[in-house]
């Protein structure tokens, strides 16, 4: 809002000049150096009818101004920045009316939530920001609870709804959620709950699966408890049931790693949660080697098994009597040294889950999180999240070609 706050200023100081020339007696001034300024939209323009439909679904009802035309002194110059498309504008307009507005409507029963607590800015930026020094990638900002800027406009793909929610519908619920935070408070509880486990400096290079064990929902929710609030709020919302499967899944796991946490750089780092034992041997610790998950195959009898992979029998290998090749355990061997079963088959190995040693409970972290920020949004804001989030996933499911279309033509009014 910086550049309404100027634009203010100046038309006081203005004002102020004016009544003390007029008592002081001074005629005929002349005409004003600041243009008129006026909200009415120019028929002419080749985007009236998106400035239009803007207007009138946006401003008008929500007071709020969805800005597409990129302004420079609206964004930080210390990134290289690019505007965003004309269609791709259009496009994430109709969609954030859709998938986030609409949707806050439906649950509350009226445009009021919103309308009192939503942004009064959203920019659109055709780019991602990307830190020049950290190499992070900013996709959203939340400023002072009155706008919220999309960035990486121009790289998405519409019609890949799941993809949309995942990242820029995500990305509008985490800054809503700032927005309303800074309003009412994070509960003190939720600020508790992880106390020492955030690292604002190198959170971006964890491991994802690791931040899952440790009660975080995303490495960004391990940044800070800010962040990690509305991590939860947003991922609880736009995450299918599938993908909270496979997030319940390792928070519920151990981790591993090879190398050391205490240099600090965590980039090096490889984070395991199976192990197996070479020479099949489990009497010493260092004959541990870890394996990375997507090695790893499940039997059907919950066991696990290292993929393609198989025991090698002890040397040195030797041809018995009977012409058959054994390891130094006399265990049946083939001729490249492999343990045969008595079928003649090769052994696979077996691996074993890495026990969960941090002293956290992932899974119940994750849930108690959750259960705050549900309660924090109902006690707070009469909002049931779990309605909101039905809602979400159901637009998910049915969105197709013609959802999309449909929607496209709001503003343009044919067919496209």
């Amino acid at each position: 809002m910086k550049k309404y706050f100027k634009y203010i200023s100046a038309f006081a100081l203005v004002a102020v000049a004016a009544m003390s020339l007029s008592s002081c007696g001074e005629k005929g001034l002349g005409e004003t150096i600041f243009p008129d300024v006026t909200d009415e939209l120019d028929p002419n323009s080749y985007t009236y009818n998106f400035d239009k439909w803007l207007k009138e679904n946006y401003l008008d009802v929500y007071n709020l101004e969805f800005q597409y035309k990129l302004q420079d002194n609206e964004t930080n110059m210390n990134y290289n920045l690019e505007p965003a498309t004309l269609s791709n504008a259009i496009d994430i307009a109709v969609l954030t009316k859709y998938m986030w507005f609409d949707v806050y409507e439906q649950v509350s029963g009226s445009k009021e939530f919103v309308r009192a607590n939503g942004p009064r800015i959203i920019m659109l930026v055709g780019s991602s920001a990307i830190d020049p020094q950290t190499g992070t990638e900013t996709v959203g900002l939340a400023e002072g609870g009155i706008k919220v800027t999309l960035l990486k406009v121009n790289s998405m793909n519409p019609l890949n709804i799941y993809a949309m929610n995942k990242e820029y519908f995500h990305t509008m619920h985490h800054e809503f959620t700032h927005i309303l935070h800074q309003a009412k408070s994070i509960p003190r509880e939720f600020q508790l709950l992880s106390l020492g486990r955030y690292d604002a400096v190198n959170w971006e290079a964890r491991d994802e699966r690791v931040v899952y064990s440790l009660g975080f929902v995303t490495k960004y929710a391990s940044s800070e408890i800010r962040e990690d609030f509305a991590e939860i709020a947003a991922n609880y919302i736009t995450k299918s049931d599938a993908d909270w499967e496979r997030i319940w899944e390792a928070a519920s796991r151990g981790y591993a790693t090879d190398g050391d946490e205490e240099s600090g750089d965590m980039s090096e780092l490889n984070y395991y949660c199976f192990y197996y034992f070479t020479n099949n041997d489990a009497t010493n610790d260092e004959n541990k080697k870890y394996v990375e998950e997507k090695y790893v195959q499940t039997l059907e009898d919950g066991t696990h098994i290292y993929r393609n992979q198989y025991q090698r029998g002890v040397a040195p290998i030797t041809t018995g009597e009977d012409g058959n090749r054994y390891d130094a355990n006399g265990a049946l061997c083939d001729n490249s040294g492999f343990v045969l079963d008595k079928n003649g088959k090769r052994i696979p190995i077996q691996v074993f889950d890495v026990v969960d040693a941090d002293g956290v409970d992932g899974v119940a972290l994750l849930e108690q999180k959750i259960n705050i920020v549900r309660t924090w949004f109902k006690e707070q804001w009469n909002i049931d999240l779990d309605a909101v989030r039905a809602e979400v996933q159901r637009r998910v499911s049915t969105f197709d070609a013609s959802t999309l279309e449909s929607l496209r033509q709001q503003v343009y009014g044919t067919a496209q």
